[in-house]
């Protein structure tokens, strides 16, 4: 399952971090958001191993959404040893996600 961090965690766990990070930007009332939610909890079940997952709520932690330049959600950032290496905006299925992470490890 994927966490809800905070700014606090996402510099330690993300910024901080060597290796692939792998952040779902999501709000609570956004309808997309909600269908992506069970479909990232599960890749991030499925490869743990392979990447830190987590979520952050953009209403809660506006400072990081504006940090990233993030206007529309979802959006799921892959970073590689703190640094942005990838994006995608909008519901995806699982087998892309998997796919991004697979492409930035």
């Amino acid at each position: 399952m994927a966490n809800v961090i905070n700014g606090q965690e996402f510099v330690k766990n993300v910024k901080e971090t060597n290796g692939v990070a792998v952040i779902d930007f999501f709000a609570t009332w956004c309808g997309p958001c909600n269908m992506l939610g069970p479909v990232f909890s599960e890749v991030a079940d499925e490869m743990s191993g392979d990447a830190y997952f987590a979520k952050i709520d953009i209403d809660q932690s506006m400072e990081i959404a504006q940090e990233y330049r993030v206007t529309t959600v979802p959006t799921v950032i892959f970073f590689k040893d703190g640094v942005e290496v990838k994006r995608e905006i909008g519901f995806m299925p699982k087998e892309k996600i998997v796919a991004g992470v697979n492409s930035v490890k």
